[in-house]
């Protein structure tokens, strides 16, 4: 009996070992989660039940558990490092064959899919043709490496202060090229339907006490005629507390008209220009279609201080390639191009289990759904129980090697002791055997 009990302690222990050296080995394992031996001791049961002064019959391993513990978390220079900062499991695919893991490896493919380091693609929302994300349509993961299409400028949204102390300029008429026959100028960029850029300019002529006149030209060409240098103009009164009263269009020689609803200006049918670089130049339409811009100017000011632009936004830009990628803290996964837009490319899911130490392993890092760990709840990071996503860096292995390495020394000795068992008993039995 004591030969079964010392063979029993001497597989427990061995199985201690390699579970010690498995998670020794796996140290620098990037989302490797450490395991344990759950040991059970045994006794021979009979029909008639055990006594109360039974003798056990050894150990046996019940169970190898994992220990999902958070890791440290690793800063790398990878934006596609991913790392998971509480529950959750990355969710990839490897031909509709789906695993969980906590290494976040991951870049692209040729074909621009998300994958990781085994080449399985990670899983996440995407974005349909219009870039809406598609919530609740769990798929492969893709980044678009195509140029963004540039946009023509819509809207401008501007507010600024004119000078109430400014008196009228000692020069008439207005010309763009004489800086004494307006008071103040701005410029801002805007862009056409190909992409191309031109600078709206704004000249600012007082008349009279709380009365200017604003001169707007687009590359020193009328907006509408590019053909002509004269601008669209437009009266902007302020009441006597200096805030913006009721702007007025003028009405314009050439081109189409300037008009004004709800105190927003609209340059009506821009027509998009370029020069043929001769001298003089010669300006024409250089073929992108032309556009109509607001420009919203409320909340501007006439306070006695400098003339100062306090905000100017305008929706357009030029066509931009693919520069670099986000993601946030939600999965949230952004595209980033050489213009300075960024588009959103999908968002990455998570899934948690009820019994996460039910999940099966199955190698690289990965587990698969059992029967144990029930069905995986999907969400996007930080909803419900979920982590939070740290882009560009990576969970560590979660073993303790200080831990490990005197877990190893326990087991070790526990091996030689059960060996010092059988040992024992094999001199009793040598003794027997000796009897005359």
């Amino acid at each position: 009996m004591s030969f079964n009990i010392g063979l029993s302690g001497i597989k427990a222990a061995s199985s201690d070992l390699n579970i010690t050296g498995n998670n020794i080995a796996n140290a620098g394992t990037v989302g490797f989660k450490q395991s344990r031996g759950e040991f059970q001791d045994l006794y021979s049961a009979s029909m008639l039940g055990s006594g109360s002064k039974q003798i056990g019959s050894g150990v046996l391993l019940a169970n190898v558990a994992q220990l999902f513990n958070q890791g440290t978390i690793d800063y790398t220079e990878n934006a596609l490092d991913l790392a998971i900062n509480g529950n959750g499991f990355f969710v990839t695919s490897n031909n509709g064959a789906v695993s969980y893991t906590r290494a976040g490896y991951f870049g692209t493919d040729r074909s621009g899919f998300v994958v990781d380091n085994n080449g399985y693609r990670l899983q996440g929302y995407s974005v349909n043709e219009n870039g809406d994300l598609q919530n609740g349509v769990v798929g492969d993961l893709q980044i678009s490496t195509s140029n963004q299409a540039p946009r023509a400028t819509t809207e401008i949204l501007q507010t600024l202060n004119l000078n109430s102390t400014n008196t009228t300029p000692v020069n008439t008429p207005f010309d763009p090229a004489d800086p004494t026959t307006y008071n103040s100028s701005t410029s801002v960029n805007i862009y056409d339907a190909q992409g191309n850029a031109h600078v709206m300019t704004q000249y600012f002529v007082k008349n009279s006490a709380n009365n200017w006149t604003m001169n707007v030209l687009v590359d020193g060409r009328n907006p509408s005629d590019p053909a002509s240098t004269e601008p669209y103009t437009v009266t902007v009164p302020f009441d006597d507390s200096g805030n913006l009263g009721t702007m007025v269009p003028g009405t314009p020689t050439t081109g189409a008209g300037f008009s004004i609803a709800d105190n927003v200006l609209t340059l009506s049918d821009w027509v998009p220009a370029q020069s043929d670089g001769g001298t003089p130049p010669v300006w024409a339409a250089n073929g992108a279609a032309a556009s109509d811009i607001d420009l919203d100017m409320r909340g501007s000011t006439q306070y006695s201080s400098a003339f100062a632009v306090n905000s100017i936004e305008q929706d357009g830009y030029t066509t931009g390639q693919l520069s670099g990628l986000e993601i946030d803290a939600e999965g949230n996964v952004f595209a980033r191009y050489t213009n300075g837009q960024s588009t959103i490319q999908g968002q990455v899911v998570l899934a948690n289990f009820a019994n996460p130490q039910g999940l099966t392993p199955v190698g690289k890092t990965s587990w698969v759904q059992s029967s144990e760990s029930g069905e995986p709840v999907i969400g996007t990071p930080r909803s419900g129980t979920l982590g939070a996503l740290q882009s560009g860096a990576l969970e560590a292995s979660n073993v303790d090697i200080s831990t490990e390495l005197v877990d190893l020394i326990v087991a070790q000795r526990n091996y030689q002791a059960n060996a010092k068992t059988i040992e024992t008993e094999s001199a009793i039995t040598q003794t027997i055997i000796n009897l005359r």
